[in-house]
């Protein structure tokens, strides 16, 4: 029977809590365009599992590790201190489930700290039962020597947040950032006039995806010629993020709002309906919360994604490195899609939890949707 060892049980917190990275360029134009154009090119990989699926051509084929027995995967986790965490966490150890090359699975969590991840790698190292290690770097610079390290003792699997090295077999990551605030942005621009009133709510500063995200969203709307009233960092707090609005509402007219990660989108809301304006075009994210009340409300609006599913790409990567089979290389670029109005029933669903992550790709799994808490 498949052992999957954790050592941490995960925890559900509100806010979107992503780590920083230095002295990184947060507005760059190129990565801009490259994201610009990842977002409508036609992925490979079978349709309709966009969790196999990747863009571009370049493959490597793992060598394999050989000697017949299930191998040993370890996940050296950045955190599991938030819904988005939660929810790919249980994508992650459900694929293990569905692997005969993975035998035990092994899971550190670093609670958000750099020391303790790096220290964690180095236990797992210096322990000698990991066959393959998967690392979702907390932040990106701190934990490059440590990536480098387990590099050397063993193939590696990197996710979600890059490392400046190229040492792991691949890098796991839907298209972007820059990506995700395009896709708002350029919503809002086909949906209000040029001039129109648009307040932009951010979670916190010096994120990197966040700032990407921001970055790209400003300049559409900003070539657009939109006027953005405001840029407010709410700290993923609903109570916050509703008085932000209802200030903003004091003072004029608001179009759209615009965000850089959904969880409070649905407190956004109720400011307006509790003030009495009508709901505008709305950017949100993929929560169930949100997806309900957009369309309970009729709402006009977009969810953006950071899909969940990459957790799973990530295990298939490690399974595929086991086995010998081949790896989109130097990275693992995943489609990005975002939920319309089109798809919009799809993944709205009241069965599961508020705060769960609809893009997951989860919903074929054996023990959907009970493992991911459903009712």
């Amino acid at each position: 029977m498949k052992q999957v060892i954790l050592t941490t049980t995960a925890a559900t917190a509100l806010a979107l809590c992503l780590s920083p990275v230095n002295a990184q360029n947060f507005n760059d134009p190129d990565e801009f365009a490259k994201q610009q154009e990842q977002l409508s090119a036609p992925p490979n990989g079978p349709e309709g599992q966009p969790w196999l699926q990747y863009i571009g051509d370049s493959m490597t084929t793992a060598p394999g590790l050989g000697g017949g027995e299930p191998a040993t995967v370890c996940f050296s986790n950045a955190a599991v201190n938030n819904p988005w965490r939660v929810v790919g966490f249980t994508n992650m150890t459900e694929e293990a489930k569905l692997h005969d090359s993975i035998g035990e699975f092994i899971h550190v969590d670093a609670e958000g700290s750099d020391d303790k991840q790096i220290a964690d790698i180095n236990d797992l190292i210096a322990g000698g039962k990991c066959d393959v290690m998967i690392v979702s770097p907390n932040t990106t610079a701190a934990l490059t020597p440590a990536v480098e390290k387990a590099c050397a003792a063993m193939p590696v699997i990197v996710f979600d947040r890059g490392v400046n090295t190229d040492c792991p077999v691949t890098f796991v990551h839907p298209v972007g950032g820059y990506g995700f605030g395009i896709q708002g942005a350029e919503f809002i621009k086909g949906n209000v006039d040029e001039g129109s009133n648009v307040l932009m709510l951010r979670i916190l500063p010096g994120v990197d995806v966040l700032e990407t995200r921001y970055s790209a969203g400003r300049r559409i709307l900003d070539e657009a010629g939109m006027n953005v009233v405001g840029v407010e960092f709410t700290d993923g707090d609903n109570a916050k993020t509703k008085s932000i609005v209802e200030d903003y509402l004091m003072r004029g007219k608001i179009d759209a709002v615009w965000m850089d990660a959904g969880a409070t989108a649905v407190a956004a809301i109720e400011a307006f309906e509790d003030s009495g304006f009508e709901i505008p075009v709305f950017v949100g994210e993929d929560q169930q919360d949100f997806l309900r009340k957009w369309q309970d409300e009729g709402m006009t609006a977009i969810a953006p994604t950071y899909p969940t599913y990459q957790w799973r790409t990530a295990v298939i990567a490690a399974a595929r490195v086991i086995e010998g089979g081949e790896v989109p290389a130097p990275e693992w670029v995943l489609p990005q899609p975002a939920i319309t109005q089109d798809t919009l029933a799809e993944f709205a669903n009241p069965a599961m939890p508020p705060l769960h992550y609809s893009m997951c790709g989860c919903e074929s799994m054996d023990n959907y949707p009970q493992a991911w808490g459903a009712k």
